[in-house]
């Protein structure tokens, strides 16, 4: 196991509880005598200038573990500036549900010291590419990344938009609908599941195609090899502009006609765990799932 010595810091904004956690947190990793590299906006919530500082889109090159302070979107944003130098990323859950921040506040330095000690699980989490198709070359102008979903939607518009899909050039369906999620695992518990769609291990190497209000009984969730390339094509008789968001945020505003392409992103995330976490009791935490049963003549 790496053991960890320079170690970027993020909190999320906006939040007494989570400016406490970061103030607890930089106690804690200063008797641990390891470097802290603290992002420049999240050292102007605790309001100290005496750690090293460094924007998050350079924390890469200057940490070899980042500990994120908030919810999975405060993450998620962080996933994507990262994934591609293979640095792992930990999480504090301070945010609403936290399938992917998974260190307890009330267990922070007892977790934390396991990590730092080299007791932790490793996952590998892919991310998404999505970009445009050129009709006249055949290259995609990618614009986006997703760890969660990529979502095609109709924007402000509360209607229906009609769209192709096709799956490794092999043509499924059209369909009118809301729009269309497509999803990782790490996504299938998010917006995803929301939808309908099912839920997917996290080590699963497989995408989910999620129809959002399909104007169709028979639409049903499709679960492909990840290394699929998924192509949606906008009708060309569409007068909406539907929108595409990665991760929750728009990235791009398509047109009657085009070709958007999504596929596994080379270099996946590193997530990092306590030693003792568990998928299924994230599940059971979260989801409200049952806990064992008890035999009541014990």
């Amino acid at each position: 196991m790496t053991i960890f010595k320079n170690i970027g810091l993020v909190g999320r904004p906006g939040s007494t509880e989570v400016l406490l956690t970061l103030e607890r947190l930089l106690a804690f990793l200063q008797k641990q005598g390891v470097e802290i590299i603290v992002e420049a906006k999240t050292a102007e919530l605790v309001n100290r200038s005496d750690f090293r500082l460094c924007d998050r889109e350079e924390l890469s090159k200057h940490c070899d573990l980042v500990i994120v302070v908030g919810g999975d979107g405060s993450l998620l944003n962080i996933a994507k500036l990262i994934a591609a130098k293979q640095i792992p990323v930990i999480g504090v859950n301070r945010g609403r549900v936290g399938f992917l921040t998974d260190i307890s506040p009330s267990k922070l330095e007892e977790q934390l010291s396991g990590v730092l000690s080299g007791e932790y699980s490793l996952d590998d989490r892919f991310l998404l590419d999505v970009g445009m198709r050129d009709p006249q070359t055949g290259t995609v102008d990618a614009f986006g990344s997703a760890l969660n979903d990529v979502v095609l939607h109709p924007g402000i518009a509360a209607q229906m938009i009609e769209f192709e899909l096709f799956i490794d050039e092999k043509f499924v369906y059209s369909q009118r609908s809301d729009g269309l999620i497509v999803a990782t695992p790490t996504g299938s518990t998010a917006y995803s599941l929301s939808a309908g769609g099912p839920i997917m291990h996290p080590i699963l190497n497989a995408i989910v195609v999620v129809p959002m209000y399909p104007h169709s009984l028979n639409s049903r969730p499709i679960v492909v090899d990840g290394d699929s390339e998924i192509r949606v094509v906008v009708s060309a008789g569409e007068r909406l502009l539907p929108h595409i968001s990665c991760d929750g945020q728009r990235v791009h505003e398509a047109s009657a006609g085009d070709e958007i392409i999504i596929s596994k992103k080379a270099g996946p995330l590193k997530l990092l765990h306590p030693q003792d976490h568990s998928f299924y009791q994230a599940c059971r935490s979260k989801l409200g799932w049952g806990n064992r049963l008890v035999n009541k003549s014990d």
